[in-house]
C-alpha cells in the first residue's frame, strides 16, 4: 500500500482538497485506485476528519465576530487538561480548543453575531466552569492570512493601470 505516500498525500489534499483521486495519482506516480484507497484509510482512521474551504466572512457577513480567549485553569487530578477541555468545546459557540504553553493553559476561539454575544459567553459559560481561574479576551479585528492563505494580496496584481 501506500504508506510511505500517506504524508505526501495529506499534503495535496491540505493544500487543495478538490483535487480529483486522478490528479492526485498523476502528481505522485501512482494508481488512482492505491491513492483512494490510501485516502479511505486515512479517513477510517480519522487522521482525515473533514474537507472544508477558506472563506473571507469579511466579504459576506458584516454581523460576525472572533474572539480568541486565553484561559487559565487548574488541572484535574487523574484527567489533567483534557476534562475541562471536554466541557469546553462542547458549547456550539466554540470553533476551537487549544492546550497552550505559557501563561495560560487554554486558547479557545469563538464566534459570534457581536461583541456582546461573546462577552455572555464568557461571563455566563466558560468563566463559570470549576477549575477555570481566569480568562482574557481578545476580538479579532482583521483577518490577513488564515491556513496559508492571503485574503487581500496587495501584490497580486502588479499590472499598470492604462487609460486613454
Amino acid at each position: 500500500m501506500l504508506e510511505h505516500r500517506k504524508p505526501e498525500i495529506l499534503h495535496i489534499l491540505h493544500e487543495n482538497s478538490r483535487l480529483s483521486i486522478e490528479t492526485i495519482a498523476r502528481m505522485l506516480g501512482e494508481s488512482p485506485d492505491d491513492v483512494a484507497e490510501a485516502i479511505a484509510e486515512m479517513e477510517r482512521d480519522n487522521i482525515i476528519l473533514r474537507y472544508s474551504a477558506v472563506i473571507n466572512w469579511d466579504k459576506v457577513e458584516s454581523r460576525r465576530v472572533t474572539a480568541v480567549i486565553d484561559v487559565k485553569v487548574t488541572p484535574q487530578r487523574e484527567v489533567g487538561f483534557d476534562a475541562i477541555a471536554e466541557r469546553i468545546y462542547r458549547f456550539p459557540e466554540v470553533k476551537s480548543v487549544h492546550l497552550m504553553s505559557g501563561t495560560f493553559d487554554l486558547q479557545v476561539i469563538v464566534e459570534g453575531h457581536d461583541i456582546k454575544e461573546a462577552a455572555r459567553f464568557v461571563s455566563e459559560k466558560l468563566s463559570t466552569i470549576e477549575n477555570v481561574n481566569s480568562t482574557t479576551t481578545h476580538f479579532l479585528l482583521k483577518t490577513y492570512k488564515t491556513d496559508g492563505v492571503i485574503f487581500d494580496d496587495p501584490d497580486g496584481d502588479k499590472r499598470l493601470v492604462v487609460s486613454p
